[in-house]
C-alpha cells in the first residue's frame, strides 16, 4: 500500500512541477483538469506512467523520482501528443515509446547542462522529443490526426470576456495544452491560492510581453490572441521566483528576458509553422537558460541554491539561512585564550583594504578601552605583548619566519609588512597567516602538524607594527602577501555573555573563546534508529503519543522523523543545529524548532544566543503575505528571531519576536531532552519524555 501511495505522489507531482509547485492539490487539479480533453487527459497520464515505471526498471531509486523532476517532461510529451492525436491503441503504443525516450533525454540533460553550464534542464527535453514526434506523425498514415478538428468548445460568453482577460488565461491553459479561458482561469486561482508571487510574477509576465508584441505589430488584438505568450508566463515565473531568490532586482531581471524573448517567440513561429510545428517551449528554454548562463558567469548572489517548493518557502529559507549563519565554511577558532579585543575588523580604516581587506587585527585592553598600563611608549606595558598565540586551525605549517626585529611602540617596519609569522595549510584547502609575532617566539617549525588549540608563538611587534597585536587572514595560496579571503569565528563569547556559533566579530567587539563540553557534546549525539518516545500535551490534555526515529536521507543528512514530517539537524563545529522541517509540520517537530533551533555545546551561566525562526512556522494569513511581501521588495534582514538563556546547566529559556511565543527547554540527563515548552497566545504546548523513552 505505501508503494502505491509513493506512486500516486510522484505520478501527481509530475504534474504540480509544471508550474514550479510542489503542491499535491495543484498536481491533482491539472491531471483532473486535463480529462477535459479525454485525449490529452489519457495520453499525458500514459506517459508519466510509462517513463516512471522505466525509470524504476534501470533501477532509479524512488526518492528521485518523488518529486516529479524527472517525469514532468514526459508528462508534457504525452499532453502534446494527446493534442494532436485522437487516442487508440496505435497512440498508446507511440505515448509509451515517447515516454521512455523523454524520460531518458531528461536524465541525459540533466548531467551534462548542470556539470558543464549549471543550468537546469527545464522543459528541453519536452521540446525536442514532442519536435520530432510532431515531424514524425507526417509520415505516420495510420495515426488520425486531432488536431483537424475543434480543441476546445467555444462559449459565445467568452467573446463579451476583456480581451486581456481572455488572452491570459487562454496562455495560461495552454501550458497544459488547454487553452481556454475556463482551465486557464481555474489555473490562475490555483496559482495564487499556492503562491502570490507565482500569481503577480505570472500576471505582470503575460502583459510585459503581450504589450511588447502590441508595440511592434501595432494590434493589441494579436498579441492577445496569441496562445504561445504562455511562454512569457513561464520565463517570468522561473526568472522572478524560482531560479532567482525573489526580490525586486530579480523581477526586474525577470520582465527584461521577458521582452527579449519576444523577438525568439516570432522568429520560432516564422521558421517552425512551415513544418506544421508549435513553438512549445523553446522561447521560454532559450530566455531562462541564456540569462541563467550569464548570471552564474558572473557569480551573482541571488541564485537559488535550495528551491523549497513555493518562492514565499525560498524566500524565507534565504533570509532565515543568512541570518541564521553569518558566517562563512572557512571556519577558525580564535588564536588566543581570554577575552581580547578586535583592534581592525574586516574592510578596516587602516590597512585591511583592496585585496587584503579580509583580515582582523586583535588587542587586549582594559575596562577603559586601553591596550596598555602607565608609559605608552614602554613595549612590555602593552596588555598582549609576549600572551601565547594559539594554532586557529588543524594543518601543516608551511612556512616560518622567526628573524624580524620587534619594532619600538610608534614605528613600523617598511621593509618587511608581515614582520614574523606562520602559515599553516589547512586541509580544507586554504591557507591561514598569523604575523607580527614576538621575535624568536615561534614554538613549531616548516613540516610540523598541528592541532586547533596548539601554542604556537607569543605576541609581538613586528613587521607593519605600530603597538604589539596579531593579525589573522586566509588566503588560497601560499604566497606571503596573497589576497585574503572571507573567513569566520567558532565557538566564542563577547562581553555582554552572548554565543557567537559562526561569526564575524566586529571592530571594538571583546570576546573569548569557548570550546565543546564533552558531556553535552554527547546529549546531543544521535546515533542511527535510536528512538525517543514522548507525549503531546496541548493546554493541559495529552493529545497524542509520539515517537522520534532517527533516519538518515540519500544525502548523509540526519533527521528526526514524526508521523510524515522530518526534522533535519546535524552538529557542527561545537553548536547544534535544527535546520529545517519537511513533509508535514508535526506539531513536535514545530514545537522542537521553535524551543532549541540551535544549542552551544558549552555552558557558561546566564550565556544567551539569538536565532531566527523560519517565517511560516509562527506567522500565517494576511501577517504572513505581508511579511513576505516586505522581504520580497527589500530583502530584509529575518523578521522572526529567538533569543535563548541557559538558565541553568540543563535549561534552556527562549522569548521569540514578534510574536510573543515563549519556550522552555529541559535537557536530558544521558540523551537530548526531556521536556519541551511552547507557549503561544492562545495555549501551550508541550513535549515530555516517556520514563522508558
Amino acid at each position: 500500500m505505501k508503494n502505491y501511495k509513493k506512486f500516486a505522489e510522484s505520478i501527481i507531482s509530475s504534474y504540480a512541477g509544471i508550474f514550479f509547485v510542489d503542491r499535491y492539490f495543484v498536481g491533482f487539479l491539472l491531471l483532473i483538469l486535463s480529462f477535459i480533453n479525454p485525449n490529452i487527459g489519457i495520453s499525458g497520464l500514459l506517459c508519466v506512467i510509462s517513463s516512471y515505471i522505466f525509470a524504476k526498471f534501470l533501477g532509479m531509486h524512488e526518492q528521485f523520482l518523488s518529486s516529479g523532476f524527472y517525469t514532468y517532461n514526459p508528462l508534457l510529451v504525452g499532453l502534446s501528443i494527446g493534442y494532436l492525436f485522437k487516442f487508440n491503441l496505435l497512440t498508446l503504443f507511440l505515448v509509451s515509446i515517447s515516454g521512455i525516450i523523454t524520460f531518458l533525454l531528461t536524465f541525459s540533460l540533466v548531467s551534462v547542462l548542470y556539470q558543464y553550464l549549471k543550468l537546469p534542464v527545464l522543459s528541453l527535453p519536452f521540446v525536442v522529443v514532442s519536435c520530432i514526434v510532431y515531424l514524425a506523425s507526417s509520415q505516420y498514415s495510420n495515426l488520425f490526426i486531432n488536431g483537424f478538428y475543434p480543441q476546445t468548445p467555444i462559449f459565445e460568453w467568452v467573446n463579451k470576456l476583456p480581451l486581456w482577460f481572455v488572452g491570459l488565461t487562454r496562455a495560461l491553459g495552454a501550458i497544459v495544452f488547454l487553452p481556454n479561458v475556463i482551465s486557464g482561469f481555474i489555473i490562475l486561482l490555483a496559482i495564487f491560492f499556492v503562491s502570490r508571487i507565482l500569481f503577480f510574477l505570472a500576471v505582470t509576465g503575460y502583459f510585459a510581453g503581450t504589450l511588447t508584441i502590441a508595440a511592434f505589430t501595432g494590434s493589441f488584438v494579436q498579441a492577445f490572441s496569441n496562445v504561445n505568450s504562455f511562454n512569457f508566463i513561464l520565463i517570468a515565473m522561473a526568472l522572478g521566483g524560482v531560479f532567482l531568490i525573489p526580490n525586486v532586482k530579480s523581477y526586474s531581471i525577470s520582465i527584461i528576458a521577458v521582452v527579449s524573448s519576444s523577438i525568439f517567440l516570432y522568429a520560432i513561429e516564422k521558421i517552425w509553422y512551415q513544418y506544421g510545428v508549435p513553438v512549445f517551449t523553446l522561447p521560454f528554454n532559450i530566455a531562462s537558460m541564456m540569462f541563467l548562463y550569464v548570471l552564474g558567469l558572473l557569480n551573482f548572489p541571488l541564485i537559488t541554491k535550495f528551491y523549497r517548493g513555493t518562492p514565499e518557502k525560498t524566500l524565507d529559507h534565504y533570509l532565515t539561512y543568512n541570518s541564521r549563519f553569518p558566517g562563512t565554511y572557512r571556519t577558525l577558532s580564535l588564536p588566543f585564550s581570554g577575552e581580547w579585543t578586535v583592534w581592525q575588523g574586516i574592510n578596516g580604516k587602516w590597512t585591511h583594504k583592496g585585496a587584503w581587506m579580509y583580515a582582523i587585527d586583535f588587542v587586549i585592553t582594559d575596562e577603559n578601552g586601553k591596550t596598555y598600563s602607565g608609559d605608552e611608549k614602554i613595549i612590555d606595558n602593552y596588555y598582549c605583548f609576549r600572551k601565547p598565540i594559539l594554532s586557529p586551525a588543524r594543518g601543516r605549517v608551511v612556512k616560518i619566519i622567526n628573524d624580524i626585529e620587534d619594532n619600538p611602540v610608534g614605528t613600523v617596519n617598511k621593509d618587511n609588512n608581515w614582520g614574523n609569522l606562520i602559515l599553516i595549510y589547512d586541509e580544507r584547502g586554504f591557507y591561514v597567516l598569523i604575523c607580527h609575532l614576538l621575535k624568536g617566539s615561534i614554538r613549531v617549525k616548516e613540516g610540523d602538524w598541528v592541532e586547533r588549540g596548539r601554542i604556537l608563538a607569543l605576541c609581538g611587534n613586528s613587521g607593519y607594527s605600530p603597538q604589539p597585536h596579531i593579525h589573522i587572514h586566509v588566503q588560497l595560496t601560499n604566497n606571503i602577501g596573497a589576497p585574503t579571503v572571507p573567513f569566520s569565528f567558532i565557538q566564542y563569547i563577547d562581553s555582554n555573555n552572548r554565543y557567537h556559533s559562526n561569526d564575524i566579530p566586529k571592530e571594538n567587539q571583546r570576546l573569548a573563546p569557548l570550546f565543546t563540553d564533552k558531556v553535552m557534546d554527547f546529549k546531543m549525539s544521535f546515533l542511527l534508529d535510536e528512538q525517543m518516545e514522548f507525549e503531546l500535551e496541548k493546554g493541559g490534555t495529552k493529545v497524542k503519543d509520539v515517537k522520534l526515529s532517527v533516519k538518515m536521507d540519500s544525502s548523509g543528512e540526519f533527521y528526526l522523523e514524526s508521523g510524515n514530517g522530518r526534522l533535519y539537524f546535524t552538529k557542527w563545529e561545537g553548536t547544534f543545529y535544527v535546520n529545517r522541517i519537511e513533509g508535514k509540520v508535526e506539531p513536535e517537530l514545530k514545537a522542537i524548532f521553535l524551543a532549541l533551533p540551535r544549542l552551544p555545546l558549552t555552558y557558561r551561566q546566564g550565556m544567551e544566543w539569538d536565532d531566527c525562526i523560519p517565517t511560516h512556522l509562527v506567522l500565517n494569513g494576511v501577517r504572513k503575505d505581508i511579511t513576505l511581501l516586505k522581504n520580497y521588495l527589500y530583502l530584509s534582514n529575518c523578521a522572526v528571531r529567538g533569543t535563548y538563556k541557559f538558565t541553568s546547566d540543563s535549561e534552556i529559556a527562549g522569548y521569540i519576536e514578534p510574536c510573543n511565543i515563549k519556550t522552555h527547554t529541559v535537557l536530558h540527563e544521558t540523551k537530548g531532552f526531556s521536556k519541551i515548552e511552547v507557549a503561544f497566545k492562545e495555549t501551550k504546548i508541550t513535549l515530555r519524555r516517556c520514563e522508558n523513552g
